[in-house]
């Protein structure tokens, strides 16, 4: 076991899905896979004071997920989640929900100081309360800390100023081959092949690593001038829930490890496979 904390910052949440409700959002699936891998991963984010939300706090209990949850006047968060004859999901967020209320504190700061890495998305800055205490947070975080933004492009919630700051102030950038066709557009670079565009983030946001998972066609990482890109193993897919927050971990875990990034993509592509073959995320 290491002891070094690994943050998930920003939802928590139910995820509504047919076969019946799973704990989720990207970062508290992230914190339980790191806890998986060894490391002390730690969920921030914040829940109502409701059954939803005691629920949530029971659950992570349950499952060893260590928690800094506030509990505020707003709903506990949920997803509606419909899932195609392909395991493919897509998602009706509820708004206006406790994740999007999570307040600062001394406590988090404190945990921020600690940090050996974090995980923050888009999703969890759409409004003004979670967005300013992300910020504060990442700005609140030692040199070494390992950033690491999981773009996590929903609907309509992210902007080109959530983005670009998100980008400003991240080590690794992970998205998927959706993901990337929006932010050509956003930056107006769709004449740009993925690859030169990538090699163009990483020069303009001084990104150390770029990570871009394209689903059953396999993921590349662009790190120094070099990408490795690796196969997506064929397994019986169940669901495809959590399975690039699964993936993250697993990269994130094995590079603080002293792994090489070739290391670390191949066992980020492990396990995000195994976690296809189960129901949800957890």
């Amino acid at each position: 076991m290491h002891y070094e904390l690994i943050i998930g910052l920003g939802e928590v949440l139910w995820d509504m899905l047919p076969q019946g409700r799973q704990l989720g959002g990207a970062p508290a699936n992230f914190a339980y896979h790191v806890s998986q891998l060894g490391y002390q991963g730690i969920i921030v984010s914040a829940v109502g004071n409701d059954a939803l939300g005691n629920d949530i706090v029971k659950e992570l209990d349950s499952h060893g997920i260590a928690s800094r949850i506030s509990i505020v006047d707003a709903p506990t968060g949920v997803v509606n989640v419909s899932v195609d004859d392909k395991g493919i999901p897509s998602y009706e967020i509820v708004e206006n929900v406790a994740w999007d209320n999570i307040p600062y504190s001394e406590d988090l700061q404190y945990l921020a100081s600690q940090a050996v890495a974090v995980c923050f998305g888009s999703l969890a800055q759409r409004e003004v309360v979670s967005r300013d205490t992300i910020i504060q947070f990442i700005e609140s975080l030692p040199p070494t800390c390992l950033k690491v933004f999981d773009i996590n492009l929903r609907q309509r919630y992210y902007t080109r100023e959530i983005i670009e700051w998100s980008l400003e102030h991240c080590d690794v950038l992970k998205l998927n081959d959706d993901e990337l066709a929006i932010i050509k557009e956003m930056l107006e670079a769709t004449t740009l092949s993925d690859d030169s565009f990538v090699a163009k983030l990483k020069q303009l946001y001084d990104l150390k690593i770029v990570i871009l998972t394209c689903g059953e066609k396999g993921s590349s990482v662009y790190y120094d001038d070099e990408v490795n890109f690796e196969l997506t193993p064929q397994v019986e897919v169940v669901d495809t829930v959590g399975a690039g927050d699964s993936f993250t971990a697993a990269f994130v875990a094995t590079l603080l490890q002293g792994k090489s990034v070739v290391e670390a993509h191949r066992q980020a592509v492990a396990t995000s496979a195994t976690t296809c073959t189960h129901k949800g995320a957890i």
